[in-house]
């Protein structure tokens, strides 16, 4: 397969013309773009161009909204409830991590519930976008099933994400972004679309064997991240994104790779703190940065996100690699 290397403006542009042409707003089709074509920036293909197929399929038939305008209400002095109108979570994001950091100035923690939302994506670029303004960020959401709970054989939960993110002072802000499943299930997605087989202990198959076949795996089951601990995180991450703000529930979600079904109708909670109303912001950077500094200083550790500064670097002077096939459908729309 060849690829040509594009650069990053004129991806995101591509991309966002595609998505109009399957029937998405340009402000949703704008914020879709971005998050796609930055999480194949960072390295996260399985959260980036990967999705076009089934995000678009979703939109030509309503399965998402596409025309969507997410709805904000302040419900409390530091809470808000974000509804996505089964539109892409993305712009909801967007405008939500605009306004979190200024209520949080005013009440020290905010916090933002999103309910009939969609794919998330890549986490750590909401939180990230916090930890810019100099927040701490933690972010939770539920996904379609794919996961017992422990000991169980029936998927109760999605792969549920986490994320958190904490700024440094004069350095890019330090990012967790990872799934409670052993991959997620965006890295099947893109090993299956690549006729690629998966690494075993990744997942099981429908009837609960262990399989390294990626198509297989996608109608199986994933394993949870470090066994039952992983299982019992899954679970308080459902009770955050969905029981707080009305959501589905990972086994009441309609799947994320196609478009039948109803819309899934899943949740995101977003928690953000201002550390200058505890100990002080001087005080927490302070610490931050000792902290950064005993683990910079061990020969061999790194900090949590770092491998994403050199890929962005590269990405700026080279652009991103897409299959030939991809750019022709892409420039299709233009």
């Amino acid at each position: 397969m060849t690829k040509t290397n594009i650069p990053v403006p004129e991806l995101i542009e591509l991309v966002a013309s595609y998505l109009v042409s399957a029937n998405v707003s340009q402000p949703n089709a704008d914020a879709v773009a971005r998050a796609l074509v930055q999480a194949e920036v960072d390295g996260q293909g399985g959260h980036g161009l990967t999705r076009i197929d089934s995000y678009t399929a979703q939109s030509r038939v309503g399965k998402v909204n596409g025309h969507a305008d997410p709805v904000i209400t302040r419900t409390r002095p530091g809470s808000l409830m974000v509804d996505v109108g089964n539109g892409f979570c993305y712009r909801a994001l967007e405008e939500a991590t605009e306004m979190l950091p200024e209520v949080a100035r005013e009440t020290g923690i905010a916090a933002a519930a999103f309910v009939r939302s969609h794919h998330a994506g890549a986490l750590g670029q909401a939180v990230e976008r916090i930890a810019n303004a100099g927040m701490l960020a933690m972010m939770f959401t539920n996904a379609p099933s794919a996961m017992t709970s422990w000991g169980g054989r029936r998927a109760v939960f999605g792969t549920n994400p986490i994320a958190f993110s904490a700024p440094r002072r004069g350095k890019p802000p330090i990012v967790v972004d990872l799934a409670l499943s052993e991959v997620a299930r965006g890295k099947i997605l893109a090993a299956a679309q690549k006729g690629e087989s998966i690494p075993e202990g990744w997942a099981k198959d429908a009837e609960g064997n262990p399989t390294t076949d990626a198509k297989a795996a996608l109608k199986g089951t994933v394993y949870p991240a470090g066994g039952a601990k992983g299982a019992a995180l899954a679970f308080m991450v459902e009770v955050l994104s969905v029981a707080i703000a009305g959501a589905n529930y990972a086994y009441e979600a309609s799947s994320l790779f196609d478009a039948e079904g109803d819309p899934p109708g899943l949740g995101q909670f977003l928690l953000v703190i201002d550390p200058g109303a505890f100990g002080g912001a001087d005080i927490f950077a302070d610490r931050m940065e000792a902290l950064a500094s005993e683990i910079e200083g061990d020969e061999g550790a790194r900090l949590p996100g770092t491998r994403k500064l050199a890929l962005r670097e590269k990405a700026a002077k080279e652009g991103i690699a897409v299959s030939d096939d991809l750019l022709a459908k892409l420039k299709s729309a233009t």
